[in-house]
């Protein structure tokens, strides 16, 4: 196998961490919406949990984006 085509093939596996971190934001803003939708009162508490949330999520997608074109660009 030719080394390039192995990067390739990693890159397109990094990738996927991409899209397992869409599918956590879904998850975590599905899930504030749910509990919103059911107490109101304290959805503005957990307020800051939901961009913490958002923020780990989206900077481990962000981590596997980079590995991605790291192999890719190597």
């Amino acid at each position: 196998m030719d080394v390039s085509a192995a990067a390739a093939i990693g890159a397109g596996i990094a990738c996927l961490g991409m899209g397992g971190a869409g599918i956590g934001l879904g998850n975590i803003f599905g899930s504030y919406l749910s509990g919103a939708l059911r107490n109101p009162s304290a959805a503005d508490g957990q307020f800051g949990r939901l961009i913490f949330g958002f923020a780990v999520t989206e900077a481990l997608g962000i981590f596997s984006l980079l590995i991605a074109l790291l192999l890719v660009f190597k």
